[in-house]
């Protein structure tokens, strides 16, 4: 029990962020908070480290992300290969077809945390695992929660509230944000198993008369088992279930039961909906990651749109409490990422509707199998999870703006260094790819927040001034490096007024 002299009793700040939740989302937030000097704590309720996960792999994108952090370096070889193909419902999407900037890579969702965590505390993040929320209480300078933690409750204050605490957030729940459900109802579950018989040990996935099922091989003698039942109700929580519960499943889907060697590595349970939260700020407390969107589990947009939420909001907060965000830069967070969350949300509800065992959509997938063989289709449909442009300011209409900045090499008076490595700080960034001929001196006001390179881009990227905003964003582009007034007013809009 907390003494009424703690800090936190008395509505002393204790803490400048707690991140709710130690998954990928909220701990890629806490290395944002902390490469910006920001004291963050993260509570997560699970006591030890996950070393199972139902996300597989990672995008290209992401692996972009985690590179512009030095992180993707960290990665051991031999951890990560490429994976050709993703699903999309009942059918496969051609990576190969889609670009390099579409490509996937098969990461386990729990090595994708340890190499997080560990970056994390690097920063000087503290995480306390077994932690769980219990109450919230937010008033106009700061929020109150209570803890139950591995000795007790207690009671902590903090400027502001993450909840990156997943799918049954209890941070959302707290606050009261609605999170409705969208499209058909399903209950799912996941088991990476040793069997004791053939059957069940080769790749397979297809749809049934009672749901869909797959069988997956992901290591030597491991086999991932998964089931998705329409029209039926988890029987309880999200998270790790007993066995029986995936070999019932498996059984009301397929008419067989699995023989398994010995106990399950892992077992867990998932679903029931496609739902999205009415919005990802309230007050002082947000929300990112399955706390604000959840997605039916085909193909990695839950944990890769988690990150991006993560690295976008993460610049954002530590801006507002350093004190220097411009107006609006905290709303920015909901205006750019919950569009993205809608349009996730709209992919999944495809793939569920075309997965749904009805025969009177059977010519529907058959049609859109068809249009499978076209590799514009397979990198539309790539794109819809992983290619966002942001909405920006109207006056700022050069293409590259809102885009991901393009990941080129570029060549310093130093050496070849990448767009990637500019970002390594977490800071903005202003590139001079003019060859001398353009005036950012203007961009000397905001020296403690943006870093000026002079580079030649090995590949053109159309502008010759280029503004990136730290989660790789352009927030400003000049084709021709001549306009030092939008060149001043772009950084003013993302990084507030110049010191003086």
């Amino acid at each position: 029990m907390s003494d009424p002299g703690d800090p936190a009793r008395r509505g002393v700040m204790t803490e400048q962020v707690v991140v709710v939740g130690g998954g990928p989302t909220g701990l890629m937030l806490a290395c944002e908070l902390g490469l910006a000097g920001v004291r963050t704590m993260v509570l997560e309720r699970r006591r030890q480290p996950a070393e199972r996960s139902q996300g597989m792999g990672i995008h290209a994108r992401t692996l972009a992300t985690l590179a512009s952090r030095g992180l993707a370096e960290r990665i051991p070889d031999g951890q990560m290969f490429p994976w050709p193909r993703t699903p999309f419902a009942l059918f496969w999407l051609d990576l190969s077809a889609a670009g390099e900037d579409n490509s996937m890579f098969v990461f386990p969702q729990w090595r994708t945390e340890q190499l997080l965590a560990e970056r994390a505390v690097e920063l000087g993040v503290e995480i306390r695992r077994g932690h769980e929320v219990q109450s919230l209480r937010q008033d106009e300078n700061g929020v109150d929660l209570r803890v139950s933690g591995t000795d007790g409750a207690y009671d902590l204050r903090a400027r502001y509230v993450v909840g990156c605490d997943g799918e049954d957030s209890r941070v959302r729940e707290l606050t009261g944000v609605g999170f409705p459900a969208q499209g058909i109802p399903y209950y799912g579950t996941i088991a990476d198993v040793e069997l004791d018989s053939e059957e069940f040990t080769q790749f397979d996935s297809g749809l049934h008369p009672a749901g869909m099922f797959a069988a997956i091989p992901i290591e030597a003698g491991t086999v991932r088992l998964m089931t998705v039942e329409f029209d039926r109700e988890r029987p309880g929580p999200v998270g790790e279930v007993d066995p029986g519960e995936v070999l019932a499943s498996v059984e009301r889907v397929t008419g067989k039961r699995p023989r398994l060697a010995h106990s399950p590595h892992w077992a867990v349970r998932f679903g029931n909906h496609t739902r999205l939260a009415d919005r990802y700020r309230e007050g002082r407390v947000f929300l990112a990651g399955d706390a604000a969107h959840v997605l039916f589990v085909s193909g990695t947009p839950g944990l890769n749109t988690g990150i991006q939420d993560a690295v976008n909001l993460g610049w954002k907060l530590a801006a507002h409490i350093n004190g220097w965000a411009p107006p609006g830069l905290l709303d920015s967070y909901e205006s750019e990422r919950r569009p993205v969350g809608e349009r996730v949300c709209l992919h999944a509800r495809a793939q569920l509707a075309l997965v749904y065992p009805m025969d009177r959509i059977q010519a529907l997938r058959e049609f859109f199998g068809e249009l499978l063989k076209l590799g514009v289709v397979n990198r539309h449909l790539l794109e819809m999870t992983t290619a966002f442009r942001y909405p920006m300011p109207a006056q700022d209409s050069h293409p590259l703006v809102g885009e991901v900045c393009p990941q080129v090499e570029l060549v310093t008076a130093a050496g070849s260094t990448s767009v990637a490595a500019t970002l390594a700080g977490g800071r903005g960034v202003v590139l001079d790819l003019s060859g001398g001929t353009a005036d950012v001196g203007v961009a000397a006001g905001w020296a403690s927040r943006v870093d000026v390179v002079s580079a030649k881009p090995v590949e053109p990227v159309g502008a010759a001034v280029v503004v990136v905003r730290p989660d790789g964003y352009v927030g400003y582009a000049d084709p021709g490096g001549e306009d030092t007034d939008g060149l001043r007013a772009a950084l003013c809009h993302w990084f507030g007024a110049p010191a003086d």
